[in-house]
């Protein structure tokens, strides 16, 4: 079972977690699990994370960590294969990018690392 970290401010043992958020129902003191920032919770807006939970962000660098083939082309993209400045977008593939030798494509952040 995982255990919730305790209140950084008043050391209340019974926090819980919400949105993104860790929330003490004693002092009403809010911060972010995993780097979520409460701006973004706040936004409703969609958080992207990479293969090793790592929050992505428009105009990052990130890494392939997987051979991809592409459909078509014939063309593999190898493991550590960088991506300069992603673009990131709400549908199944999550990041649109350029990349150098294949053009624009769109990769899913499951088989990519923040650089």
């Amino acid at each position: 079972m995982n255990t919730l970290p305790a209140c950084p401010q008043c050391n209340s043992e019974f926090t819980y977690e919400d949105s993104g958020l860790y929330i003490c129902p004693e002092c009403a003191h809010e911060w972010p699990v995993n780097g979520v920032t409460a701006e973004s919770v706040e936004e409703g807006s969609k958080v992207y994370r990479d293969s090793a939970g790592n929050v992505l962000q428009d105009g990052d660098t990130v890494t392939v960590i997987k051979d991809l083939k592409l459909k078509g082309s014939g063309g593999t993209i190898k493991v550590g294969t960088k991506v300069k400045n992603i673009r990131l977008v709400d549908s199944d593939h999550d990041i649109d990018c350029k990349i150098d030798g294949f053009g624009a494509m769109s990769l899913k952040s499951e088989f990519v690392k923040k650089a």
